[in-house]
């Protein structure tokens, strides 16, 4: 058996294939995630559990022991092969499993694995919500076997799918848009071509063959040099913009028509607005790393904005709690109330679309408007040894700001504030900072702030 104590993350479970997973620990982790399952629903029945996998040449060996490992703890698998992290998620919702299970590593390199995994209703495990418990029993032994195990697959889950990520548009309204797609060879692919087949646009296929192996840039477009080609492409071909998917496509990012990132705060403040038109005052997460854009955004379309702490587990139970009609994330994570408040990638990539076509305004303009007046920073890491030290040195620093210790350290003033958070994983910092002022006035407080973080 090998799956090494360190790959259960606070969010999913991941680490290199096989030397930190190999297919018999994902027996293990599949003989435990039945346990686990069953010890919520109650022995009385075999727990329902859908499982997806990616495209990695690891994947199909690692779902199929996983699954042999959930059925010899009692589990009826549902197989749903090749699909993208957000059809497990509709899966389970729309088909009342009791927990589902995509094999995935996400945006890593080729050679990780993993998995991400869910409950009933599509509500995530985290690590202090199920993660960490798996990691106790494999490593403690306590791993059931328990008769009535079965395997059925499900061949028509994309179709599914498609019919329910196109009912957040008007496909007939989407048109007269020139869009480069750059899949990454990740999944978006699976989903993107038969989308792209149902639109008016004019579409610069790139990348949207799965493969593996991943051979043209790391699916992981929030780094610059993943995201290089989109942005040259885009203004190579004059389009109206350009949308890059993560390797298992529940994250899209946007590239406007000068070919510039779009990040991501100000994208979820321009969903916000849309979707809030749509369905009048309602509730509104956002993580609190944001654009004050985002607040005022949603506020100015009638919402109700509610700060969180990053991570999906945290922003998924938040809306269920509010009964949020939307959340975002600077990450890219984007999260539906109809859509089991779980995240999707070909959703936001929809409404951006529809959002185009009835404006008939550039992505750009719509943009400028946040980049003239809010002046971010973007997420930077620093390497630190001591990351408690740096804490209480900044915490020292700026006593003089509104302080706020929700996820990490948060710091306010009236034309500029900052948060800085200490990695699960690594022994990092990441800060993210913003300026009412000036762009140059961002940067004076970002170097400030950051020689402060890399002189402790």
């Amino acid at each position: 058996m090998t799956i090494a104590p360190e790959t259960f993350k606070a969010y999913d479970i991941r680490g290199l294939y096989p030397q930190q997973i190999d297919e018999a620990g994902a027996h293990e982790l599949g003989r435990a995630f039945a346990g686990l399952v069953t010890a919520a629903i109650g022995p009385a029945a075999a727990p329902r559990i859908a499982v997806g996998h990616d495209v990695r040449l690891s994947s199909p060996s690692i779902a199929d022991a996983f699954c042999a490992g959930a059925m010899q703890g009692g589990a009826r698998v549902t197989e749903l092969g090749l699909c993208a992290t957000e059809m497990v998620y509709f899966a389970v919702a729309d088909g009342n499993y009791d927990g589902g299970a995509q094999i995935t590593a996400s945006h890593n390199p080729p050679q990780y694995t993993g998995a991400k995994l869910v409950l009933a209703g599509a509500l995530p495990l985290s690590g202090d919500t199920g993660i960490s418990e798996l990691g106790r029993r494999i490593a403690s032994g306590d791993l059931i076997d328990r008769p009535g195990g079965t395997r059925t697959a499900d061949p028509g889950i994309l179709d599914r799918f498609l019919i329910a990520a196109l009912g957040f548009v008007d496909p007939e309204r989407i048109s007269g848009l020139r869009v480069v797609f750059d899949g990454a060879n990740g999944m978006a692919g699976l989903f993107l071509r038969p989308v792209i087949a149902q639109l008016d646009i004019d579409a610069v296929e790139c990348f949207l063959d799965p493969d593996g192996r991943f051979p043209h840039h790391e699916p992981n477009p929030l780094l610059p040099e993943n995201r290089a080609f989109i942005e040259a492409k885009v203004v190579e071909e004059h389009a109206d913009l350009g949308i890059a998917f993560d390797g298992d496509a529940d994250r899209c990012f946007f590239i406007d028509d000068r070919g510039e990132f779009v990040p991501g705060d100000f994208l979820t403040a321009l969903l916000a607005t849309h979707l809030l038109a749509r369905t009048g005052p309602a509730d509104v997460i956002y993580d609190l790393r944001a654009s004050w854009a985002v607040r005022e955004a949603i506020t100015n379309a009638g919402g109700r904005a509610h700060e969180y702490r990053v991570g999906h587990a945290f922003i998924k139970r938040g809306m269920r709690e509010l009964d949020a009609v939307f959340a975002g994330e600077v990450s890219g994570h984007y999260y539906f109330r109809d859509f089991s408040y779980a995240d999707s990638g070909l959703i936001p990539a929809l409404l951006v679309l529809e959002m185009l076509s009835n404006l008939k305004v550039p992505l750009s303009s719509l943009i400028d408007e946040y980049r003239s007046r809010f002046h971010i920073s973007g997420e930077i890491n620093s390497t630190v040894a001591d990351a408690a030290h740096v804490m209480a040195t900044l915490r020292e620093r700026y006593a003089d700001g509104v302080q706020r210790e929700v996820d990490g350290l948060s710091v306010d003033y009236a034309d500029w504030h900052f948060n800085v958070r200490s990695s699960n994983t690594e022994p990092l910092v990441r800060l993210n900072l913003e300026s009412l002022v000036s762009d140059a006035d961002m940067q004076a407080r970002r170097d400030e702030v950051l020689a402060i973080i890399r002189d402790n």
